[in-house]
């Protein structure tokens, strides 16, 4: 798979589209600090908290100089359908094949109702102006997971 993606590494690169078809790439956001976070599936229960939670502390995250960017392998019918059922004020990333959430080491084996699968495992990375990994959480518990974020910016 991937090296494993430690805390003061460069973060990885990668260009993908949003939910309004725009590309998106990371490197156009150095001078900024991004909080970037990757989530299972777009309109599930913990997802939508979690990108709801993103939204309604939006206005603390700017004031600390940072942007959002969600990143699922949700396709973009699906991203614009859920930016749109709740409002979110940050672009949603399709990586349909999986290869940024690969690169970022958080495409994993799961336990899911006893059947073992493929997917998301929730994970945030602070990436700082310069482009390196600030802070990396993982495994991510959505209740109060954006003021542990807000702490860390």
């Amino acid at each position: 798979m991937s090296t494993e993606i430690a805390e003061g590494m460069e973060a990885p690169d990668f260009e993908l589209k949003d939910q309004k078809g725009n590309v998106i790439s990371l490197k156009n956001f150095r001078g900024k600090k991004v909080v970037l976070y990757f989530y299972p599936k777009d309109d599930t229960p913990g997802c939508t908290k979690e990108a709801c939670s993103f939204r309604d502390n939006m206005d603390k995250i700017i004031e600390k100089g940072a942007i959002v960017i969600g990143i699922s392998n949700d396709d973009l019918k699906s991203h614009e359908k859920f930016s749109k059922k709740y409002n979110l004020n940050f672009s949603l990333l399709s990586d349909v094949d999986r290869r940024v959430s690969i690169k970022y080491g958080v495409y994993k084996k799961k336990n899911l109702y006893g059947k073992i699968v493929w997917g998301i495992e929730r994970s945030t990375f602070i990436i700082d102006e310069q482009g390196k990994i600030k802070k990396i959480f993982r495994k991510v518990n959505v209740e109060g997971h954006v003021d542990e974020v807000l702490k860390h910016l």
